[in-house]
């Protein structure tokens, strides 16, 4: 199971939001690039970066960041945030990004999603964000009646490369992640699941390492490694057992 460190991107500093919400952010680094050197040095394998900007304007903002966190380490990048057409997408891709996220335009557009999974094979993970079991688009202002389950069932069938799953409840809150709910969806779909939202602690680091045999492939984690709750290395030599 991988740890994944999460840089979250709101007017080209690194912060985090509680639950997603405009407003709430604490900011963590004036330089992004150097947290994403930062975490590599200390043993990530994989990055996970939004442009907060960029979803909530609904077009890609940070893409001067982005390429340049992409060409400054040498770990592969997933990158998310007002991501709408085949151009902002490529342009990723070309600019060394490994993989694309996608959450509003799967919903929005199935027809030109599942045209997208098939011109870019194994780049494309699908963003379900979910709010008391119903999926959130447009930077999780928007809580839709789409039913999450129901969504990655649907979804799994496109040809995505996995899911990242967040509770919306928990994100920011460091309360610990849904365990029962990210069982459900497991059982449910036999994609690569990352879960996102609520993880604060090594202990709830070792609640998820028996649901890696279920398909989990990875937590993405963001403020409790910027508070210091969680440290890093030992995360990773945790997640290392399963």
């Amino acid at each position: 199971m991988v740890i994944i460190p999460a840089i979250d991107l709101k007017e080209g500093r690194c912060v985090r939001l509680i639950q997603g919400k405009e407003g709430t952010e604490t900011v963590f680094h004036e330089d992004p690039i150097a947290v994403a050197r930062f975490w590599e040095k200390q043993g990530a394998r994989r990055l996970h970066v939004i442009d907060l900007d960029g979803a909530f304007l609904k077009r890609p903002y940070h893409v001067n960041i982005v390429t340049k966190i992409a060409q400054a380490i040498s770990i592969p990048v997933q990158v998310g945030g007002g991501l709408r057409n085949v151009e902002d997408i490529e342009a990723y891709l070309n600019a060394g990004v490994r993989w694309v996220i996608l959450g509003t335009l799967a919903l929005e557009n199935e027809k030109e999603f599942a045209q997208i999974c098939k011109r870019f094979p194994d780049q494309i993970i699908l963003a379900i964000d979910a709010k008391n079991g119903k999926v959130a688009i447009e930077g999780w202002k928007k809580v839709t009646g789409e039913d999450a389950f129901v969504f990655a069932r649907r979804a799994e069938k496109l040809g995505v490369a996995g899911i990242n799953y967040t509770d919306i409840s928990r994100d920011g809150m460091e309360t610990g992640p849904n365990i029962e709910s990210l069982r459900q969806l497991l059982e449910k779909i036999s994609l690569p699941v990352y879960v996102a939202g609520g993880i604060a602690s090594l202990e709830d680091i070792e609640k998820l390492l028996p649901l890696k045999a279920e398909g989990l492939a990875g937590a993405i984690i963001g403020r409790a490694l910027y508070t210091g709750k969680i440290d890093l290395k030992k995360a990773i030599e945790l997640a290392g057992r399963a």
